[in-house]
């Protein structure tokens, strides 16, 4: 468990060189520790300097001058930990930045573990966890919907919508109790038909969040997508397309693809789990293609979006109605490439009427900025901002969010069961408070420190 007592410090900009490099110091003697390294150019001590307000100066190592730069300070409470903290700004070259850094600790300092400063905004009040998951998000984002469902109007919904569910809960809670320890008294806000309706009430708030969870994921781990098609007809040369690199093998030899290969990638404003699978074929004898092949179909049954990939210069053949007929029973969004559109057309295309949801023409050997700009839209328009986008409501992101917010609504569905039925206040009570419990593990209210300290291993060291 981490020392808070400890002042820490760490590099929070990226390593390597850069224009500019910060070192920030938190903790009850930030301030201290940092007019022993920071000079001002005034003359004046740094400790008598304005929170908030950015001072020009000289940085130190004992007597040898190390750099000149910026120092800011922000006095507790009013910082991003809670703490008080220094932020010092110097020029980006890495040792410089690293030989800073090495001043603040020789005055005191310890390292900083990864996500402490967070850790310790979150420990301080400054941040729910919820919006501590967030940020996290936020520095991993690499579509433009990620950072939307993590930046700061989608975090605060979130935070707000659930501080909303527990205050319901805490008022109904706190109404229940006064019933029950004076049951001769007309005490509680409440009557049963009344607590009824607001327990229904929180129970239809958290139903809707949990509805958002599909997309919170979908927007932040991906969308699972697979690129299927027979052997040759160039499905791992779009996957190396997508991906920008060579990734894949590509030769003509048939059935070189024999495993799946998944990358995520970032495509116009959404982030695709890409596989690309082995070449569908019924009549090879080859016990390892079998394997892969056995694996493309598994591949297609559990994606989300399928990238069908046809030959456009090739003609129809049984394999190819053998894979259109599995992508048929398919639920995901279906995408036809029909690729070589850049050769003679031989592959008929009412082949895919009523299967795909789309059906697009590219080359991805001859026009690859073409064929990556008309993928990006085909893959926008398919999923649509109804089914992937963030709005103005509050979405939830991550699996233990989900799994909370689902224990809170069983929760509920049993008090509500026991109030209708005529059973004891005892039991619905116990069931609502079990209930306001898993919205305090969901916000950090009250949660185990395996938790806390999961979330927070997961982010940089300085952040």
């Amino acid at each position: 468990m981490n020392n808070y007592a400890n002042t820490i410090a760490a590099i929070s900009t990226p390593p390597g060189k850069g224009g500019v490099a910060i070192i920030r110091i938190s903790g009850s003697d930030a301030l201290d520790i940092a007019s022993k390294v920071f000079r001002p150019a005034s003359k004046k001590d740094f400790c008598d300097a304005v929170p908030r307000m950015q001072i020009r100066g000289d940085i130190y190592y004992g007597s040898d001058m190390i750099d000149d730069g910026m120092a800011t300070y922000f006095k507790a409470p009013n910082s991003y930990t809670g703490e008080d903290t220094v932020e010092i700004a110097c020029h980006g070259g890495a040792l410089v930045t690293r030989t800073v850094l090495e001043a603040t600790l020789a005055f005191g300092a310890v390292v900083a573990e990864p996500g402490e400063f967070t850790r310790r905004a979150f420990i301080n009040g400054k941040i729910s966890l919820t919006e501590a998951e967030a940020i996290g998000n936020l520095l991993e984002a690499e579509s433009r919907e990620q950072i939307k469902l993590s930046a700061g109007k989608s975090r605060e919904l979130l935070a707000s919508k659930v501080a909303e569910i527990r205050a319901d809960l805490t008022s109904v809670l706190s109404s229940i109790y006064a019933r029950i320890d004076y049951p001769d008294e007309d005490l509680g806000d409440f009557t049963d038909e009344e607590t009824v309706q607001i327990l229904s009430g929180v129970r239809a708030k958290i139903e809707t969040l949990i509805a958002t969870y599909q997309t919170g994921k979908a927007i932040n781990e991906g969308i699972k997508t697979v690129i299927c098609g027979k052997p040759n007809v160039g499905k791992s040369s779009i996957y190396n397309l997508l991906l920008g690199r060579d990734a894949a093998i590509v030769t003509d030899v048939e059935g070189t693809t024999r495993d799946v290969l998944s990358e995520k990638i970032p495509l116009g404003r959404v982030m695709l789990n890409l596989s690309d699978t082995a070449g569908v074929r019924s009549n090879t004898k080859d016990v390892i293609e079998k394997i892969g092949i056995d694996r493309s179909y598994e591949k297609i049954a559990d994606s989300e979006l399928i990238l069908a990939v046809f030959d456009l210069s090739r003609e129809f053949d049984a394999a190819d109605g053998e894979l259109i007929e599995k992508i048929r029973k398919s639920s995901s969004a279906k995408i036809a490439l029909l690729n070589k559109a850049d050769l003679e057309a031989k592959f008929p295309e009412d082949k895919l009427d009523k299967v795909f949801d789309l059906t697009l023409k590219i080359s991805a050997e001859k026009g690859e900025t073409d064929a990556i700009a008309a993928l990006t839209e085909a893959v926008d328009s398919t999923f649509t901002d109804e089914k992937i986008s963030v709005g103005n409501e509050a979405i939830i992101a991550s699996a233990r969010q989900n799994a909370e917010l689902a224990r809170a609504k069983t929760l509920l569905d049993s008090a509500i069961e026991a109030y209708e039925l005529g059973i004891s206040t005892d039991a619905a009570s116990s069931d609502v408070e079990l209930a306001l419990g898993a919205i305090a593990e969901l916000d950090g209210k009250a949660v185990s420190e395996e938790v806390v300290a999961d979330i927070f291993s997961k982010f940089c060291v300085g952040k």
